[in-house]
């Protein structure tokens, strides 16, 4: 007897799907570029959406606080620095209050945006990199090592920036990748940034290593004509989408160490605009963005054939000019989020974010959707990953109340004053007695308030405890009367905290008094 087999496979991702933003969610008003250059034209973070504009008599593109939805004042300030349109703009992955931009005057800008509201325009650069001979179409942050910077323009070169200078106008690049012979239309990162895939108006596909320059492999298919690339995370796998020799748009998959053959061909449709390619590493999904229609269709990638499975398409009937896409920090776990696209609307001068959910019943944190992501936090310096070292992003929790590391820059500790060497020493060893004193005579209060301290303990944790729910970690009240139960526990815990302090206030003063007596009779001797 023949066993049967089902024709899908199982998959956690099979009913995902898009949630398009109501409309007090919508950024209108919008005045969207009408640049016809193929980029995404719009940069997201947890705080800011920047989207690049019309400007008279140069480029500009505004910043607009993530939660300053609904309609934008027609005077809202922009940043306006450059003399040539704006053609790409990128935040920094570790500083939510840095910007990237290049435009058509062969300069790129690194602006620094102001943590309160804008109130004028922002006219002048924190630094400004001079050194490509033609417009720069293309800009990407390294994706692990803080201050490194990547542009590329219509010179046909690759510049390599280090931003950890104090210089305001760097002029010279650490690095320059010279070989290609026309205009690079993508650029792609592997995860820790030590390869760099490139794709060229040439039809080829080039990996390169970005320190040296050297170009690893290249591919060529004549079946295939590029125009985005990306690295697949950690899979050892690239995607490319272009147009097939019968002009029908196409994406295709590559093995990154032989990219002679594509694994996967696979035709779409028959229309014009271009695809652009995401792809998130932490589900393993592949989001194909058409630009001129309002489709977004996903997949699932896996390493087993045939390696590209299709999921669904999500169907609008507003075209998307460009996009932009939302780190994974700032999701709405709550929600089952696991990505957010913001899509420019021009025709109705909008940006609307739609919101791809996994179904789920439970409001609970789903571990199993919500692996370990990459943070804020750098995990290499310039110099360090200059000097060849190779490191992978450094991982943070989206679980509530696990610690999410900020992209706010650390500020120094202030170093201790200086004071001569005899009154230091004589104050540290005064201090070294004192606390000796302290600890013969608590020694032995400490031994009898260890008992009670564990009972306080237990006691906590049972009161803490109701219907066998911890009161942080319990679900959120359903009802009128579970709301009125858990205040008051909240209400107990806070009267019994405050006492706590209290108590621990009194502890210190008598230590303090302790200390200071202690002093004042090795001072008399």
């Amino acid at each position: 007897m023949m066993s049967w087999h089902p024709q899908y496979r199982s998959s956690k991702f099979r009913h995902v799907y898009g949630k398009p933003a109501s409309k007090e969610k919508c950024y209108d008003c919008v005045p969207i570029t009408c640049s016809v250059h193929d980029n995404h034209f719009c940069a997201v973070n947890p705080r800011f959406i920047a989207v690049v504009t019309e400007c008279a008599g140069g480029g500009a593109f505004l910043v607009i606080p993530i939660c300053q939805t609904g309609k934008l004042d027609p005077h809202y300030p922009r940043v306006c620095g450059h003399k040539g349109n704006v053609l790409d703009i990128k935040w920094s992955p570790f500083d939510d209050f840095v910007i990237a931009s290049c435009s058509e005057d062969a300069t790129v800008k690194i602006w620094d945006i102001p943590r309160h509201l804008l109130t004028r325009n922002i006219t002048s650069a924190r630094k400004e990199l001079l050194g490509h001979a033609r417009r720069v179409g293309l800009i990407e942050w390294h994706p692990t090592a803080s201050n490194i910077l990547f542009s590329t323009g219509y010179d046909y070169k690759i510049m390599i920036w280090n931003l950890d200078t104090k210089e305001p106008v760097i002029q010279n690049p650490v690095k320059t990748i010279s070989c290609h012979k026309d205009v690079i239309l993508s650029m792609s990162f592997n995860t820790d940034g030590s390869l760099l895939a490139t794709a060229c108006r040439d039809r080829k596909i080039r990996l390169i290593d970005p320190r040296s320059g050297a170009v690893l492999q290249e591919a060529s298919c004549k079946s295939h004509r590029v125009n985005k690339v990306l690295f697949l995370g950690n899979m050892k796998k690239l995607l490319s989408t272009g147009t097939s020799r019968w002009n029908s748009r196409q994406i295709a998959l590559w093995e990154q160490g032989d990219l002679s053959v594509p694994l996967v061909e696979e035709d779409l449709d028959g229309s014009s605009g271009l695809l652009f390619p995401f792809y998130d590493s932490d589900t393993r999904m592949l989001y194909v963005v058409s630009k001129g229609d309002g489709n977004i269709r996903y997949y699932e990638i896996s390493s087993e054939k045939p390696h590209l499975n299709y999921l669904m398409e999500y169907r609008s009937h507003l075209p998307q000019k460009g996009i932009g896409i939302m780190p994974k920090r700032g999701l709405d776990v709550s929600a089952c989020e696991i990505f957010r696209f913001y899509k420019l609307i021009p025709g109705k001068s909008l940006i609307e974010p739609v919101s791809m959910i996994v179904p789920r019943r439970s409001e609970l944190y789903q571990e199993d959707i919500y692996p370990l992501t990459a943070g804020a936090q750098p995990a290499l310096s310039a110099q360090e990953w200059l000097n060849g070292i190779n490191k992978g992003p450094v991982l943070v929790s989206l679980k509530p109340g696990s610690e999410i590391l900020n992209s706010l820059p650390q500020f120094p500790k202030k170093e201790p004053s200086l004071r001569s060497t005899e009154s230091n020493w004589y104050q540290d060893r005064t201090e070294r007695m004192a606390m000796k004193e302290i600890q013969k005579q608590s020694g032995i209060q400490e031994k009898r308030g260890q008992k009670k301290v564990e009972e306080r303990l237990q006691e906590d944790r049972q009161m803490r405890l109701s219907n066998g729910f911890d009161l942080f970690e319990c679900p959120p009240p359903k009802t009128e009367n579970e709301l009125l139960q858990m205040f008051y526990r909240q209400q107990e815990e806070i009267r019994r905290l405050r006492e706590l302090v209290s108590q621990r206030d009194i502890q210190i003063k008598q230590l303090e008094l302790e200390i200071k007596n202690i002093r004042m009779d090795s001072g008399r001797y």
